[in-house]
C-alpha cells in the first residue's frame, strides 16, 4: 500500500521472484475521500512509483496499476478483484493497513474474493497493538509519559545501566525557548523532482485540480536514498538546535530546525528504530545536546507509538466522542487563509504552499483556535488529514481529536491545550504587524484568541475548574469583574456568529464518475 514502502515490510518477507507478484495500485478513491493536498497525493504516488522501480531492479515482478490506466476502476477493492482475475493466485499476502477505514475493507476480502488472505503484522513499530493492550491492562498507557518511560526501558534507547541518560526521563522544560529577534534558521534540504516525480505532478494537477494546496514548492524525498539524505540533513543542521527552539514559530520560516522526515517515516521510506538510533548516536558522539535528542526521540518512541496504540485499541468508538459538545462548522479561512489573524494566515498559507506545519503551529495555532471556537471535531480532523503530507489517520486522528480538541474527554491529555494570544506572542513574531492587539481582551482591536480563550474557560468551568493544571487561569478569570466578563462573552459570541456565516467551504471533491 502507499504507506508501506519499506523493503523490510512483512508482506515482502520470503517473496519468491519465480512465482510471486507484487501488486501496487493507484486509485482515485484513495485520492479524494478527503480533498488531500496536491503535494500529499504527488508525494505518495511518486514514492510508490519509485519503490516499484526499485523492486523491479531487484528482479521482482510488479503489477502496477497507474491512475491513468484506462482500465482502472479507481476503486481499491475492485482493482484487487481485477488483479485476482488476472493472476488467479493461490492467495493474497499483505501487511495490515494503517487506517481503520481500509481495515474495514481488507477484513472482507477473503469472503468477497474467494481466495485465502494472509494479513501480516506491521513490524515497523516498536510496540505492537497486542503489546499496547497488555500495557493498558497493566496501567501503563493512561498517559503518554508513563508509556514512553516503559518504551525506553524496553528498547534501551537513551538508557545507561537501566537508568535514563542524564538522570531525567524528560527534558521538555528546556525545550520552550522563543527565537531571538532577527534569528535566521539554516536552509533545509529539499529535493528537485526527477522525471518520475514531474510526471506525477502533472498527473495530479490534471486530475485533482480543485484540491487544496500548491504544487510549485514540492521538494519532499520520494526514495529511500533521499529519505536518508533528509535524515542526515536534520542530524547535521537541525537536531543540535532542535531542542531549544522546537516550540518556536517565525513568519516566513516554516521549517526552522524541525526534522521534516515525518512524511518519509509514515510512508515507510525510513523506519522508527533507525531514526531513533541515529539521533542517539548523534548525542553519544557529542554532535547534539541531550535536551534536543531526548525531545526528538520522545516524539517518535513516545508520541508516535502512543497514538498508534491508542488508535488501534479504541477505534472506531474513539472517533465518535465529542466531550466538549463542539458543533460549529470549519471556517472558510482554514482553506483560503483569508483572515486578519496573522498567525492563522501565516500557518495556513505555509500549509497551502508546503503541505507542512510543525507541531506547535498545528497544536497551538490552528488547533487551539478550533478548540476555542468549538469547531466540530470531525470537520477539523478531515482538514488535518487533507492538508498535511504526513497525515495518515492513525497518527492524525488521536493528535487532533485528543490533543488539539480534547474531544476524547481527557483520554490522551489531562488538560485542554487552550491558550490566549499571549502564548502566540511569546513564542512567535506573528503578532508584529497584526491588525489585532495581542494584549487586548475586548474592543475592536482585541485579539480573537483572547476573548475566545476566556469565553472557553467560562463556558466549560464545570468541567475544568477543579483540574489542578487549570487552577491558575481560573484564578485569573475569577478576578475579572462582571462587566468585563460579560463584554468578553458577548464579543466572543458575536465573532463566532459572524465566523459561521456562509462562505467558501472546502475545495470541491471529485467523484469517481469524473474519470
Amino acid at each position: 500500500m502507499g504507506d508501506q514502502l519499506s523493503r523490510g515490510l512483512s508482506a515482502l518477507e520470503g517473496i519468491d521472484p519465480a512465482r510471486d507478484t507484487v501488486l501496487m495500485l493507484e486509485v482515485m478513491e484513495e485520492g479524494c475521500y478527503v480533498p488531500h493536498h496536491k503535494q500529499k497525493i504527488a508525494l505518495i504516488l511518486s514514492a510508490m512509483r519509485h519503490f516499484a522501480e526499485a523492486l523491479r531492479a531487484e528482479g521482482l515482478r510488479v503489477d502496477y496499476v497507474r491512475l491513468d490506466d484506462p482500465a482502472n476502476t479507481q476503486s481499491f477493492t475492485q482493482e484487487i478483484a481485477r488483479a485476482v482475475a488476472r493472476h488467479r493466485p493461490r492467495g493474497l499476502v499483505l501487511t495490515g493497513p494503517g487506517e481503520w477505514r481500509v481495515w474495514e475493507r481488507v477484513r472482507r476480502w477473503q469472503a468477497d474474493l474467494g481466495v485465502p488472505v494472509e494479513i501480516r503484522r506491521d513490524a515497523r513499530f516498536f510496540c505492537t497493538v497486542k503489546d499496547f493492550k497488555a500495557l493498558t491492562a497493566a496501567g501503563k498507557t493512561g498517559r503518554m509519559e508513563t508509556f514512553y518511560r516503559e518504551m525506553r526501558r524496553r528498547t534501551g534507547i537513551l538508557m545507561d545501566e537501566g537508568k535514563p541518560v542524564g538522570g531525567k526521563w524528560n527534558f521538555d522544560a528546556e525545550n520552550r525557548k522563543a527565537l531571538p529577534r532577527g534569528h535566521r534558521a539554516p536552509a533545509r534540504r529539499r529535493f528537485v523532482p526527477d522525471a518520475i516525480t514531474r510526471a506525477v505532478i502533472d498527473c495530479v494537477a490534471e486530475r485533482f485540480p480543485t484540491h487544496f494546496g500548491d504544487l510549485a514548492e514540492f521538494g519532499w524525498p520520494v526514495t529511500r536514498a533521499e529519505a536518508l539524505d533528509a535524515l542526515d540533513d536534520f542530524l547535521t543542521h537541525g537536531l543540535p538546535q532542535f531542542g531549544d527552539w522546537q516550540d518556536a514559530m517565525q513568519a516566513g520560516a516554516p521549517f526552522l530546525y524541525h526534522a521534516l522526515i515525518a512524511p518519509a517515516l509514515n510512508l515507510g521510506l525510513l523506519t522508527a528504530p533507525e531514526v531513533c538510533k541515529a539521533a542517539e548516536e548523534a548525542y553519544r558522539a557529542g554532535q547534539a545536546p541531550l535536551n534536543a535528542v531526548e525531545g526528538f526521540i520522545r516524539q517518535i518512541l513516545g508520541w508516535r507509538e502512543f497514538v498508534r496504540g491508542l488508535y488501534w485499541s479504541e477505534m472506531p468508538a474513539y472517533a465518535q466522542t465529542n466531550a466538549l459538545g463542539a458543533r460549529r462548522p470549519l471556517p472558510a479561512f482554514y482553506w483560503n487563509a483569508q483572515t486578519e489573524m496573522r498567525c492563522m494566515a501565516e500557518v495556513i498559507g505555509a500549509t497551502r504552499q508546503y503541505a507542512y506545519a510543525h507541531h506547535i503551529q498545528r497544536l497551538m495555532v490552528t488547533g487551539n483556535f478550533a478548540l476555542l471556537a468549538g469547531i466540530a471535531p470531525a470537520e477539523v480532523e478531515a482538514w488535518y488529514l487533507a492538508v498535511y503530507a504526513d497525515a495518515f489517520e492513525w497518527v492524525e486522528l488521536p493528535n487532533t481529536h485528543g490533543m488539539a480538541l480534547h474531544a476524547d474527554g481527557g483520554r490522551l491529555g489531562s488538560k485542554p491545550y487552550a491558550a490566549s494570544g499571549a502564548y502566540i506572542s511569546r513564542m512567535s513574531d506573528y503578532c508584529a504587524g497584526c491588525r489585532y492587539d495581542g494584549k487586548a481582551r475586548t474592543g475592536p482591536k482585541a485579539c480573537p484568541f483572547n476573548f475566545l480563550y476566556w469565553n472557553f474557560l467560562a463556558t466549560h468551568r464545570a468541567r475544568f475548574a477543579a483540574n489542578p493544571r487549570m487552577a491558575l487561569p481560573y484564578r485569573t478569570l475569577d478576578r475579572f469583574d462582571a462587566a468585563e466578563l460579560a463584554a468578553i462573552r458577548a464579543q466572543a459570541e458575536d465573532f463566532l456568529a459572524k465566523m459561521a456565516a456562509p462562505g467558501a467551504g472546502p475545495p470541491a471533491q471529485l467523484s469517481l464518475g469524473d474519470f
